[in-house]
């Protein structure tokens, strides 16, 4: 799903005339004002260029005459970026906006950005915004991934101590055909993977199943499901689920689980940087992500809704692990805990590659 090369978007649309959104304060056409001088919004992403397309074409149709500069990063390069950027005081980002939300939650707490209370604020639910400065865009559910042709209708797991028990019973035709993401390179994976610590504490003897399969670990998502997809791996656990229902609409090889027991729902945060030379632009861009109508067309893209008043699949409340924008994602940078948990993960895939 990433590319190794950052990819710009800018995307054109036929001029309207601009109007302010319905229902928002008359100070919003101030703002607006404000943006056409600006004439342009500079955003880092994450999200795949491609599906923000129609996005884009929507908010230029709304705003004409602003253009969006839509540039897609790995999330790791967007932290390094904003920071660098900050310390030479060189062009930046107006608008960043990342699935690594504790990099996001770190990046706010650091400086890096200003607040606004978007006019979308009380349609959203209290853990998509901290501060008034990160806003949960979008709530992403957490998966497993399988190859239909390897695990058959009735070996399916469907909640994690299934999964944890056929990785027992199957361990010799599952050992090198399990993949997952590495905490130590992928920043989402880390995140997904103590996000399990913290709800439950089987997650340690369910990790050291994993491990015994001596699992293949992906800094991305793509090759995890090209893996899956071409029959190398049979199964793929805590897999971005937006991502790998895009790829199983496409591809019959694969199937997709949201388990019974609990989902992990993460985020894309987004934030105006501090330093942003366009903060007008900025807002309405982010506003316009808020919206009903931009939840919507990233619905379309199985950008998932964070808003509950928008159509789209959603997991019932028993289900669903919201994982909060907020200060509890700083916990998991501490360089004392990330060093530890990383040892403790190291420590069981090699005890894992050395059971027989």
């Amino acid at each position: 799903m990433r590319r190794t090369l950052p990819l710009l978007l800018i995307v054109a649309a036929t001029p309207v005339a601009a109007q302010r959104p319905a229902g928002y304060p008359r100070s919003y056409d101030a703002l607006v004002a404000e943006a056409k001088v600006e004439r342009g919004v500079r955003v880092y992403g994450n999200a795949d260029a491609a599906a923000l397309t129609g996005v884009i074409a929507a908010f230029r149709r709304i705003y004409p005459g602003i253009t969006v500069q839509y540039r897609e990063l790995e999330s790791s390069e967007i932290y390094r970026r904003v920071v660098a950027e900050a310390r030479t005081h060189g062009p930046a980002a107006d608008l960043v906006w990342s699935s690594a939300m504790d990099l996001q939650a770190k990046l706010i707490n650091d400086g890096h950005a200003q607040g606004y209370q978007s006019p979308e604020k009380p349609a959203l639910p209290p853990t998509a915004v901290w501060k008034n400065m990160g806003y949960g865009v979008t709530a992403e559910p957490v998966a497993f991934v399988y190859n239909k042709r390897l695990v058959s209708g009735a070996r399916v797991p469907r909640t994690h101590e299934a999964f944890e028990r056929l990785l027992g019973e199957r361990r010799g035709a599952l050992t090198g055909r399990v993949t997952t993401y590495d905490p130590a390179r992928s920043n989402v994976g880390y995140l997904y993977l103590t996000g399990d610590h913290a709800i439950t504490r089987d997650t340690t003897s369910l990790v050291q199943a994993i491990a015994a399969t001596r699992p293949l670990l992906s800094r991305t998502t793509g090759p995890m499901l090209d893996a899956v997809a071409s029959g190398r791996a049979a199964i793929a656990y805590n897999v971005v689920g937006p991502y790998a229902l895009t790829r199983a609409r496409r591809d019959p090889r694969i199937g997709v689980v949201f388990p019974r027991d609990y989902v992990l729902v993460a985020s894309r945060v987004a934030f105006i940087n501090r330093d942003a030379r366009r903060p007008a632009s900025a807002r309405l861009f982010l506003d316009f992500l808020l919206s009903r109508s931009g939840q919507a067309l990233l619905a379309r893209q199985w950008l998932l809704p964070v808003r509950s008043d928008v159509p789209a699949p959603r997991l019932g409340p028993d289900r669903a692990r919201p994982i909060r924008v907020g200060p509890e994602l700083l916990v998991n940078l501490d360089t004392i805990k990330r060093r530890r948990f990383l040892a403790e993960w190291n420590a069981v895939l090699a005890q894992g590659a050395s059971v027989k």
